[in-house]
């Protein structure tokens, strides 16, 4: 079973994943994309590790998703990526705000061909990003469209859709 979970910041999605994930009953790894690159990250993933579950293993990966996905795959694992938004920032960005097209295109290709084959319950957290106004900058927009993109063709291949605001989940496949 392949979830993709969306919502806003702080609409409660994140949480509404970790639900699913207990209940699968399954090994989970919990895939966590965010880099530590200042203070206030730093705080944000240090409060996140101390909430989860002792039994959860976390696996830090902020480009190479898809590998993870594949060698971590098992029918036995429930396998819960927080959040594909941090991801395409990753991917799409280098620290300096420069694109990195080409290691872009290979990781989300590399995403969206293994997401239909791996046997592991997969749950994908992202920041439904395209409900506020028309950026002015120009790689804000870019972020964006590639953001609603990567929605649009992971939802074709997920088995459920749910879009969570204000803590309530809402299914939309």
């Amino acid at each position: 079973m392949t979830r993709l979970v969306l919502g806003g910041v702080r609409s409660g999605k994140s949480h509404y994943a970790e639900q699913l994930a207990k209940n699968s009953k399954k090994n989970i790894f919990y895939i966590a994309t965010a880099q530590a690159l200042d203070n206030e990250m730093q705080q944000r993933i240090k409060l996140h590790q101390q909430q989860r579950p002792s039994t959860w293993q976390t696996l830090e990966e902020p480009i190479k998703l898809a590998s993870l996905l594949i060698t971590h795959g098992q029918e036995r694992n429930c396998l819960l990526v927080d959040c594909l938004t941090l991801w395409l920032s990753n991917c799409l960005f280098n620290q300096t705000g420069g694109l990195q097209e080409m290691i872009f295109k290979q990781q989300k290709d590399e995403l969206l061909a293994c997401i239909t084959n791996i046997k592991a319950d997969v749950i994908l957290v992202s920041n439904q990003v395209g409900y506020g106004i028309i950026s002015i900058d120009k790689m804000s927009r870019r972020f964006v469209d590639e953001a609603g993109q990567l929605h649009q063709q992971l939802a074709q291949r997920c088995n459920q859709v749910i879009l969570v605001t204000a803590g309530l989940a809402q299914v939309l496949k």
